[in-house]
């Protein structure tokens, strides 16, 4: 025989995790609220994600103008590559799942450029090939990125890029 002090326990636990539902239902940001395009629109600016691509790809370039320089230089450029990478990564995921993977795959393909250049230095011009390789792979997935966002939104994701485009690739 159940006593009714069971019965209240049981009624208590189900009202409090419907209290917790709620609780983290108002807490979803706006990315996770809306239309598609809002959510989208709302966790392309709230990441900064334009500026995370756009520094990706300088770094890219860095890597490139800094092969000459010698590998204090290129490890530098690698170390910053590798971080940026990380840092962007930790966005994911985004609103939707075609550029959540995407993105995943270009991040990754960066860090492993960074980690291959780093090993590589300013003198193993196979790695530095391989690395160059990937970075090349991560921007054709970063041009994705901004078109599946564009279809989702219509809004063009603007990257900011500091660095010259003279180099051109490692062996530039």
């Amino acid at each position: 025989m159940k006593s009714a002090g069971g019965t209240g326990r049981r009624t208590g636990s189900a009202a409090c995790v419907v209290l917790l539902g709620l609780g983290l239902t108002s807490c979803a940001g706006a990315d996770q609220r809306g239309t598609p395009a809002h959510r989208i629109s709302v966790w392309v600016s709230g990441t900064g994600l334009g500026g995370d691509m756009g520094n990706l790809v300088a770094d890219n370039l860095r890597v490139a103008r800094d092969v000459p320089n010698g590998t204090g230089a290129v490890h530098a450029a690698c170390g910053t590559l590798e971080y940026d990478a990380q840092v962007a990564n930790g966005e994911l995921p985004s609103p939707d799942p075609r550029v959540t993977t995407l993105l995943s795959k270009a991040y990754g393909l960066e860090g492993t450029a960074g980690t291959e250049c780093y090993r590589a230095g300013a003198t193993d011009k196979k790695l530095l090939a391989e690395a160059q390789r990937a970075m090349s792979q991560a921007e054709v997935l970063f041009s994705q990125v901004r078109a599946r966002i564009e279809s989702i939104d219509g809004q063009v994701v603007a990257t900011t890029t500091t660095t010259d485009n003279s180099a051109g690739s490692v062996f530039g």
